[in-house]
């Protein structure tokens, strides 16, 4: 499709910031919002009245005008909104997590590479300048052999009753383990607490396993007394803390360590400590939401494949499935099946990529 007019579906809580990003970045070509509701309807035309809302995705997908929709809707219609959307041969940007199965996330990333159409997830902290910065120096050697990651999300607040906080806030942190690693994830295992609604953890703890005996450690929770976006990664040599809470320095490398030296007399292994100096870099003040909507756009003008394109977001959600499974099975250990990465760029019109075979022995894994 050559037009390269742009809807956004959903103007609540992260919709609103979707549609700020958007006036700036896409105001001629930003055609369309929907919205359910009068009251937040009445709200975007009142702040874009250069925009058409309404409450019809049909009257938006029916508009040749359209190229590329953006959803920012309750994670449980992010499947059915995608799917309509690539029906009608649009671009999509989805807001995560991408499906709320590994079956309907896979059929999702395989439409649109059929149909040669950018699929891409909203797996925002991927673009935060102090991640990707982690990721470099992760990269570069300077932690040496990575060990653990620990992260903590936690708030008082937000509280959903359709969703446990796993599925809720969790896609970030796997998310950002996923891309710091990269390497897939291979079991999982996962504990909650149901305090303010049956049926629904309102405080998880997931562990999940990485090639390597690498392991991260997951804590989310909206009942906790403070705000709290926190990942560290622990390496034989250095040590990274990043914390979104703190905006003069969200990144910070650790020069510390456990050093093995020479064996007491009696064949005991002994460790040095090492508490060397702390480092700040300095990094780019860009706002994420701004980089990933820009990259979004600029692979919708040249049909790149995104960073976080629908298989990034099969690979997350393959592990919210797995959590959901071990809370199932009382904590107990659960395999993640593994998901075939396809070849860097755009898929031809027709064609998939990695082929029928690996992702049909995905989704039957995940049923």
């Amino acid at each position: 499709m050559a037009t390269d007019g742009l809807a956004l579906i959903g103007f609540g809580y992260w919709g609103t910031n979707l549609a700020r990003n958007l006036d700036r970045l896409a105001t001629p070509r930003w055609r369309h919002l929907v919205d359910a509701s009068p009251e937040r309807r009445r709200t975007a035309a009142e702040l874009y009245p250069g925009v058409r809302v309404s409450a019809d995705l049909d009257a938006v997908l029916d508009d040749d005008g359209v190229g590329a929709v953006l959803i920012a809707t309750p994670a449980p219609s992010h499947a059915p909104l995608v799917r309509r959307a690539l029906a009608a041969g649009r671009h999509v940007f989805v807001e995560k997590p991408l499906a709320m199965s590994v079956v309907d996330a896979v059929e999702l990333a395989e439409t649109a590479e059929r149909h040669g159409l950018v699929l891409m997830v909203g797996h925002t902290f991927e673009y935060v300048p102090a991640v990707v910065r982690m990721r470099e120096y992760i990269r570069s050697g300077e932690l040496g052999e990575v060990l653990h990651l620990h992260s903590q999300r936690l708030n008082l607040g937000r509280i959903q009753s359709d969703l446990h906080t796993f599925w809720s806030i969790g896609p970030h942190d796997v998310s950002i383990a996923n891309y710091l690693l990269g390497g897939q994830p291979r079991w999982v295992a996962a504990h909650g607490g149901r305090y303010l609604h049956d049926g629904v953890e309102d405080v998880m703890f997931v562990t999940v396993g990485y090639p390597g005996d690498v392991v991260a450690h997951m804590h989310v929770s909206w009942l906790d007394p403070a705000k709290t976006r926190r990942t560290t990664v622990v390496g034989t040599r250095r040590m990274l803390v990043y914390d979104d809470m703190n905006r003069e320095a969200p990144l910070t490398l650790f020069d510390k360590g456990a050093e093995p030296v020479e064996p007491d007399g009696q064949g005991v292994r002994r460790y040095r400590l090492r508490d060397g100096a702390a480092h700040v870099p300095v990094l780019s003040t860009a706002e994420p939401l701004s980089v990933e909507l820009g990259h979004f756009l600029d692979c919708v003008r040249t049909g790149a494949r995104p960073r976080t394109d629908g298989w990034n977001g099969v690979r997350v959600v393959a592990v919210l499935e797995a959590a959901d499974a071990s809370l199932r099975a009382g904590g107990a250990t659960v395999n993640v099946p593994r998901v075939p990465a396809p070849e860097t760029g755009p898929a031809p019109s027709g064609t998939s990529r990695a082929g029928a075979g690996p992702h049909s022995d995905l989704t039957t894994a995940a049923r």
